[in-house]
């Protein structure tokens, strides 16, 4: 499948770019919101928020409320889907930003359990569903607005500047607490914890200044000139695109769930498994991230030139089958430079996937209902592959001590999931042009 135009690619125009920039930054500053929350997590919320637990306990309990978060994802994708469908990509992208942002500054100041006991991991998990309702509203609209301000033929590349805050986020959440890491264990745990996520409420401002700048999408103010917006978009894509939908979603489960299996959930495991120090997983992990950065982009141009992005998805999928085995292994030797290695390898497969997949998916849906479409079909896979790989990765970790492969063919079935769906949804594809054009 191919959008790509015959000839030279078209120069972007001021507000191509402005809008790349704002969907990049926006989701750079939502990503590191919700990020923090995993990395924190995985290292200090266990014993702050269930102190009468056990540590293995406590950690499934802590993944639990970040699972929490992925649950009500799905909620706000349809809440967001319909009044971006509705009312505008740039309207629901500011009150995202803004939940999102008030969201993450209470988390940095609520109480711990040793203060208020039941209600600190009441609070919590509350302040977990405004952060997972936010960024499920987040995702589809910054890759529609800068998809739909493309020029012509470059959709899929310029949705990759959306996919470029998942690293960003991530870049930024592991030097916050990588920094406070530089405390000694006592401050780090009363207080150093606090701090990434009070960073927060000034990001909140520096990404409000930039969204704010970026003009409606003109594929949507077109849409809604011509034939009007969608009244009920949500029973829109139900009765007309449930097929593609279901596809999608499943096209998506590697993007999302390898994020918390070999970011989240590989914290847990280095820490708590192979007796590897928090700085040293923590530093090879923001390696990683700056790889996907880099490959983010990179893997979007390539399948930009190749023109069929399909493929390049499907030979992404292959590498990110195999990836894992050489990773655990490496990982298992307990030496920096191997776990570096190691993730780096494994990233190549999943940065350049997930620099494609996005704009992949917003093409099998039509403006009308773009929007609610691809943030159903990503959110109720964020909840199902994202929020419950750390806790399947515990659990794996528990069962099978000493032994990483069961970890590993977790990560090659999840990828194995993408493939099937991202080949499955090109042949719908093909089968609904050729009725469209048979018409």
């Amino acid at each position: 499948m191919s959008t790509q135009p015959a000839g030279a690619m078209p120069a972007p125009t001021n507000q191509s770019r402005r809008a790349a920039i704002a969907s990049f930054v926006g989701t750079t500053i939502e990503w590191y919101d919700f990020f923090i929350y995993g990395t924190a997590a995985a290292l200090v919320f266990g014993p702050l928020f269930f102190a009468e637990s056990t540590p293995f306990i406590a950690t499934l309990s802590a993944f639990a409320t970040f699972a929490v978060g992925f649950l009500a994802r799905p909620v706000g994708g349809l809440i967001f889907g319909h009044f971006g469908d509705r009312f505008g990509r740039k309207r629901a992208l500011v009150v995202t930003l803004v939940m999102m942002g008030l969201a993450t500054t209470g988390i940095g100041l609520l109480p711990t359990y040793a203060s208020i006991g039941f209600w600190a991991p009441t609070l919590l998990v509350f302040l977990r569903l405004i952060q997972g309702v936010a960024v499920g509203g987040e995702w589809g609209g910054a890759v529609l607005l800068a998809a739909e301000h493309a020029p012509k033929g470059r959709s899929v590349f310029y949705a990759s500047f959306a996919q470029l805050g998942s690293p960003a986020g991530q870049i930024l959440s592991l030097l916050a607490f990588r920094l406070a890491s530089l405390l000694d264990k006592q401050a780090f745990l009363e207080w150093g914890w606090r701090l990434p996520f009070l960073v927060s409420a000034v990001l909140l401002l520096v990404g409000l200044a930039i969204r704010l700048g970026v003009e409606e999408s003109p594929d949507f103010e077109r849409t809604r000139r011509e034939v009007g917006a969608a009244q009920a978009p949500i029973r829109e894509v139900l009765g007309t695109s449930l097929k593609p939908l279901f596809l999608a979603a499943g096209a998506n489960t590697m993007g999302i769930a390898s994020v918390y299996l070999f970011n989240t959930f590989m914290i847990a495991y280095t820490t708590q498994y192979l007796g590897i120090e928090r700085a040293t997983i923590l530093d090879a992990l923001l390696v990683g991230a700056f790889v996907q950065l880099v490959m983010t982009p990179v893997g979007a141009r390539i399948a930009e030139l190749i023109r069929n992005e399909r493929l390049f998805l499907q030979l992404a999928l292959v590498w990110a089958m195999l990836a894992p085995y050489p990773l655990f292994l490496l990982v298992d030797t307990r030496a920096v430079w191997a776990i570096t290695l190691g993730l780096c390898i494994n990233i190549i497969g999943v940065a350049t996937f997930y620099a494609v997949i996005a704009g992949y998916v917003a093409n099998a849906f039509p403006t009308r209902v773009r929007y609610t479409a691809i943030s159903i079909a990503y959110q109720f896979c964020g909840a199902i592959a994202g929020g419950l790989t750390p806790v399947i990765g515990t659990i794996l970790a528990e069962q099978f001590r000493g032994h990483w492969w069961p970890i590993a063919a977790f990560g090659t079935t999840l990828a194995l999931i993408s493939f099937v769906c991202v080949t499955l949804l090109a042949g719908h594809q093909r089968r609904a042009s050729a009725l469209a054009v048979a018409a």
